[in-house]
């Protein structure tokens, strides 16, 4: 079932599982087409969901997909310090994620080399936004929704902070402290609770970033977020919700099961 809201393509399945074989079905489609043209493939790629890695190798194996033209740029990473990253090797490092949740699921002879797997890392921002422009963008960025409605780790102004629409739009990719909101439901979905145990800091891909991407694909797989995604949808589009932003961009699609999507229209 499909409804539509503004620019916003909205796909309802059965279940999580169903949002997860989705996510991994658009990758493998656009890996596929672009293959098929001799064309690169370049995505802004998530930690949060990751249950789509897993399908997605399975899918590359089978069907013998080379990914030796495809470009991942993971959206973020969390940070112990302001200009330190966590170490790759902490089971919370998206970097540990990505290479156990799917780079070591994939064939050797099929799998991209290390030099096209990206996350953004401080001090190298520039670094990181110029290759994406120097690839010619980005063919599809898939993410998650935050319960404050950031994507990626794009928080929204604390209150009181004055910023318009246009310039969270603009902003990069950059260094910011994770909003207490984010750190409690991340430490509740992965910490098991472990609430001081979550980093402080965090990189992320920018909005300016995101919102360039050719396709945007926002997966919804937890319950909770039936709550912000109605205001996403239907409130005005307004830094103080990030991915109301999306709005504003013409192929963009969300993938809900049917738990969240209940009582939205």
């Amino acid at each position: 079932m499909e409804r539509k809201i503004e620019n916003i393509n909205f796909k309802i399945v059965d279940d999580e599982w169903d949002v997860y074989f989705d996510m991994a079905l658009v990758m493998l489609e656009e890996i596929m087409k672009n293959n098929s043209l001799g064309k690169k493939t370049v995505m802004i790629v998530p930690v949060g969901p990751t249950q789509q890695y897993p399908i997605l190798a399975r899918l590359v194996n089978q069907l013998k997909v080379s990914l030796k033209n495809v470009w991942f740029f993971n959206m973020d990473e969390y940070l112990l310090t302001p200009d330190k990253s966590v170490d790759y090797d902490d089971p919370i490092s998206f970097h540990y994620r990505m290479n156990k949740e799917f780079y070591e699921l994939v064939d050797s002879e099929l799998v991209m080399p290390e030099n096209q797997r990206f996350f953004p890392e401080p001090c190298k921002e520039e670094e990181y936004e110029k290759l994406i422009a120097e690839l010619g963008g980005v063919d599809l960025c898939l993410g998650g929704l935050g319960i404050n409605g950031h994507i990626a780790f794009n928080e929204p102004p604390e209150p009181g902070e004055n910023v318009t629409v246009d310039e969270f739009a603009s902003l990069g990719t950059r260094v910011l402290p994770i909003s207490r909101e984010t750190k409690t439901i991340n430490a509740y979905g992965y910490q098991r609770g472990d609430l001081r145990g979550m980093p402080e800091w965090c990189i992320t891909v920018g909005m300016k970033q995101i919102l360039a991407s050719k396709r945007i694909y926002i997966a919804l797989n937890r319950p909770w977020q039936h709550g912000i995604v109605k205001h996403v949808l239907f409130d005005e589009v307004q830094a103080a919700i990030p991915a109301s932003l999306l709005k504003r961009c013409e192929n963009v699609e969300f993938c809900a099961c049917k738990e969240i999507a209940e009582g939205l229209f």
